[in-house]
């Protein structure tokens, strides 16, 4: 039998180059997914168990904490449970959320259609870079702006002192204006071009074709862009904070202060103890919010969903 040359043997006992490279692209890729799970499920179990241990640990009482109008967790009441009224802090939240939601929406969604339908050049040239500046804007800029120009125009201009949910609602509208426009574009830009040649070629208008075709054919991600807008705006925290008032009470009206469950969580975190009935009620607070967080990223798979099935 004859031998096999040396460097043919080297060459099949050696193994691939190729092989190699894509075992270890693998490898660096299921590294990757493992630590971003890992990362995930580690912020989960923090949050749950110290937001839980309010009640388990603390003994405070779920009813209490959703209805509740009174704060003060380093106290008891006379059932010996701390008084952890949390009700002021999300219906805070969820007002200035929506108010800003629908003050935003009209507006994000009527410049990301001039953008698209009717000026795209002027859109792309001008529009685009001052979107794109107004992302990059730290929340604090936007909280010191609205702390000297929005709550001084308030207290001047119509009642109270300033601050309050209506100089919080201005403030979110701005922030979040780019981030739904932004996603509202790419939404209008995914409307196949068929469908307004159609729509055109049968005599619609340019604006029956933006009513009737392209916006409905856009809704699920203008829906989408909205549900982001919100989320940002729920989970903003240092802005709010800064023009709110942060009254841990109901407001009668939007110019009466008020707080959220982020300006709380700043304001009190660095104040509190770990491990004391003070501190674990901060962290309940986080996982109302990570809560919320969870039902956003839902109501957005949700809607991709009844996307791809239509």
């Amino acid at each position: 039998m004859e031998k096999m040359p040396e460097d043919i043997s080297l060459q099949l006992l050696k193994p691939n180059k190729k092989v190699k490279i894509e075992r270890m692209g693998k490898i660096l890729a299921f590294t990757a997914v493992g630590i971003t799970i890992a990362i995930a499920f580690a912020i989960l179990f923090l949050v749950s168990s110290k937001g839980l241990s309010t009640f388990y640990s603390n003994k405070g009482s779920v009813i209490e904490f959703f209805t509740g109008l009174k704060w003060n967790p380093g106290a008891v009441n006379e059932l010996g449970k701390p008084i952890i009224g949390a009700l002021p802090f999300i219906f805070g939240s969820f007002v200035v959320t929506i108010l800003s939601a629908l003050i935003c929406a009209p507006l994000a969604i009527g410049a990301a259609i001039f953008m698209t339908e009717i000026s795209p050049k002027f859109g792309k040239k001008i529009l685009q870079p001052v979107i794109e500046l107004l992302v990059g804007i730290p929340s604090v800029v936007y909280g010191f702006i609205g702390l000297t120009v929005v709550v001084p125009f308030i207290r001047d201009h119509l009642t109270g002192s300033g601050f309050g949910i209506a100089a919080g609602t201005i403030v979110l509208s701005v922030m979040i204006l780019p981030t739904i426009t932004s996603l509202s574009t790419d939404a209008i830009k995914g409307v196949p071009r068929q469908l307004r040649e159609a729509s055109l070629a049968l005599g619609a208008t340019r604006w029956q074709t933006i009513y009737r075709v392209i916006l409905k054919t856009a809704r699920p991600g203008l829906l989408t862009a909205v549900i982001f807008g919100m989320a940002r705006a729920f989970g903003e925290a240092l802005a709010v904070q800064m023009v709110i008032g942060n009254s841990a009470v109901i407001p009668s009206s939007l110019f009466e202060p008020a707080s959220t469950l982020t300006s709380i969580l700043t304001m009190g975190m660095g104040y509190t103890v770990m491990g004391q009935a003070e501190n674990n009620a901060l962290w309940s607070l986080a996982l109302v919010l990570l809560i919320m967080s969870f039902i956003f990223i839902i109501a957005v798979r949700m809607i991709g969903k009844g996307k791809k099935t239509a």
